[in-house]
C-alpha cells in the first residue's frame, strides 16, 4: 500500500489525468487500506472489490485513448447502503431487505460514476437511517475512528467513519434530519447538506416517499477538504429527469456578499462552552479573510424541527410502522417509539397546517439570508454523543433531540447546510460549525467553508483509535 489513499480527490483526479497514476493503481491502495483498518471500525459493508477494479481499468483505457475526462476521474469514493446501485441489495440496514437487489442505479449513484468516480464499497447506516448513531441488527456497528468511544454520527455514520480513516476521498450520505452533517462533526470532516432539488436522487426499490420525505430528503458530500465536497457537490448535481424535485439551477451563482450572522445559542438551546469557542473561533477565521461577521439572533429552529418531525413521522407511522415490529431491531424500536412519545399523530388538518407553516417559515429564512448570506450556528450543542446516548434511556434520548436543535429544524425549509470540521478539543474530540445559507447558494457555503478551514488545521485521514 503506497500513500495514494492520503491525498485528496481533487490531487487524484488531476495524477489519473496527467498518467503519473493509473486509476488501478488508486484503487488497489484504496482497497487495501479498506482491508487494513475497515474490520477496527465496520464502516464498509458491501465489497466489491471486482467491480471497483474493472471501473478502474475501463478508466485507464479512456486516459490512454485521449478521451475527455470527467472531473472525478478515479478517484475513489464510496456510498450508502440505503440507495441503489445496481446488483446490490438496498439494505437500509434490515434484515427485511438484505435481499432487496437493485436493477438500476439511484441517480446518485448514476452521477457519481459518470463524473468518473470509482466506488469501492457501501457504508453502514442505522436501522431504518433514523438515529444519529450507526448500529443495526444486520451490519452490525460502526465505530468512530478518531474515538471509539463517541459515536460516528449517523444516519451516514459508515460513509463519515470511511472517509475519516482513508478509504475513499468521498463519502455518499444522506440527510432528512442531520445525517450528513452530524456524521461529518462527529468524526471530523466536512458534509454538505445541498438545497432540496439540487441533487437527483430516487430509490426504485421502493414506492416513491410521501410529500415530508420529498420535501427533506436529500443526498449529500462528505470528505476531508471542502474542495473535495465542492466537486463531489458539482458532480452529483447533474441532471437526472427520474427526479421530478430536481432543478435546472447552476453550481455556481453571482457572487453575494462577504456577510455573516453568528448564532451561538439559536433559541436559547444549551450549547457546550467548546462548541462555542469553535463558532466564535470560526467568526474570527471569517473576519480575517475579509468576511464581515455580527452576532445576531437567527430565525426560529425549534417550530421547523417540531413540523419536520410531524411530517416525517407521518409518513414512517403509515410505511415503516408495521416494518418496525417486524424488524425487530432492538435500538430501532427503542427510538421510534421515543419519536411517537415526542411528536402526536396529527390529523389532516395537522398536515395541512405544517406545510402552510412551512411556506411562511420558509420565507423569513430566506429574507434573513438575503440580509446574512452565510449564518454560522452549532451544528449541535453538544460535542459529539458517547456512543449509543439516544438507547439509554427516555431522558437520554431527550438529551440528544434538544442538543440537535439544529440538525432536525433546517431540512423543513429545504436550505442547504454545511458542517465544517474546526479541529479537536484539547481532549482530542472532533468539533466544528455549521453554516446556512439561502437556496442554490452552496456556492457561497463553500466559499465560506474553504476560509474557515484554511484558518485552521487540515482535517487528515486517521488511524482508527484503539477502544
Amino acid at each position: 500500500m503506497s500513500d495514494l489513499w492520503k491525498k485528496p480527490a481533487a490531487e487524484i483526479a488531476q495524477l489519473v489525468r496527467l498518467g503519473a497514476v493509473s486509476a488501478v493503481e488508486v484503487t488497489r491502495d484504496a482497497l487495501a487500506r479498506l482491508d487494513a483498518v475497515n474490520p477496527a471500525i465496520n464502516a464498509v459493508v458491501q465489497f466489491m472489490p471486482e467491480e471497483a477494479l474493472a471501473a478502474a481499468k475501463a478508466t485507464d483505457e479512456a486516459v490512454a485513448r485521449g478521451d475527455r475526462l470527467p472531473p472525478l476521474v478515479g478517484v475513489p469514493v464510496t456510498v450508502k447502503v440505503n440507495v441503489d446501485q445496481k446488483g446490490f441489495a438496498t439494505t437500509n440496514g434490515l434484515r427485511l431487505q438484505k435481499d432487496l437487489v437493485a436493477e438500476q442505479d439511484n441517480p446518485v449513484v448514476a452521477n457519481l460514476r459518470a463524473a468518473g468516480a470509482i466506488i469501492i464499497g457501501r457504508t453502514n447506516t442505522p436501522a431504518f437511517s433514523i438515529r444519529w448513531f450507526c448500529r443495526n441488527s444486520l451490519h452490525g456497528h460502526t465505530k468512530n475512528p478518531q474515538n471509539p468511544n463517541i459515536t460516528p454520527g449517523g444516519s451516514s455514520g459508515g460513509g463519515a467513519a470511511a472517509t475519516a480513516a482513508g478509504i475513499g476521498c468521498i463519502g455518499h450520505g444522506t440527510d432528512i434530519g442531520g445525517s450528513v452533517r452530524y456524521p461529518a462533526y462527529a468524526c471530523g470532516i466536512h458534509g454538505l447538506r445541498p438545497t432540496l432539488g439540487r441533487v437527483p436522487a430516487v430509490n426504485f426499490t421502493a414506492p416513491d416517499r410521501h410529500v415530508g420525505g420529498q420535501l427533506m430528503a436529500v443526498s449529500g458530500q462528505m470528505a476531508r477538504t471542502i474542495g473535495d465536497v465542492r466537486l463531489a457537490f458539482e458532480a452529483m448535481a447533474a441532471q437526472d429527469l427520474r427526479d421530478p424535485w430536481w432543478v435546472p439551477v447552476p453550481t455556481n451563482l453571482p457572487e453575494q456578499p462577504k456577510r455573516a450572522a453568528l448564532t451561538v445559542a439559536p433559541e436559547g438551546m444549551k450549547v457546550d462552552a467548546a462548541v462555542e469557542t469553535a463558532l466564535r473561533d470560526a467568526a474570527k477565521r471569517l473576519t480575517d479573510a475579509g468576511w464581515q461577521v455580527e452576532e445576531v439572533e437567527c430565525p426560529p429552529f425549534r417550530e421547523p424541527a417540531m413540523l419536520q418531525a410531524t411530517l416525517w413521522l407521518a409518513e414512517f407511522r403509515r410505511g415503516a410502522a408495521e416494518a418496525v415490529k417486524k424488524e425487530a431491531d432492538p435500538d430501532a424500536s427503542f427510538v421510534y417509539e421515543q419519536m411517537v412519545r415526542l411528536c402526536p399523530e396529527p390529523d389532516m388538518n395537522g398536515i395541512l397546517d405544517a406545510l402552510q407553516r412551512r411556506a411562511t417559515l420558509t420565507r423569513d429564512w430566506q429574507m434573513f439570508l438575503d440580509r446574512y448570506p452565510v449564518l454560522l450556528c452549532p451544528v449541535s450543542g453538544e460535542l459529539p454523543f458517547p456512543d449509543l446516548l439516544d438507547v439509554e434511556s427516555p431522558e437520554s434520548f431527550d438529551r440528544a433531540m434538544e442538543a440537535q436543535l439544529t440538525q432536525v429544524g433546517l431540512p423543513l425549509m429545504g436550505l442547504p447546510g454545511l458542517t465544517v470540521s474546526t479541529g479537536k478539543t484539547d481532549g482530542n474530540i472532533p468539533v466544528g460549525v455549521q453554516l446556512i445559507g439561502g437556496r442554490y447558494r452552496e456556492d457561497t457555503l463553500l466559499a465560506a467553508g474553504e476560509a474557515i478551514e484554511a484558518g485552521g488545521v487540515p482535517a487528515l485521514p486517521v488511524d482508527p483509535a484503539a477502544g
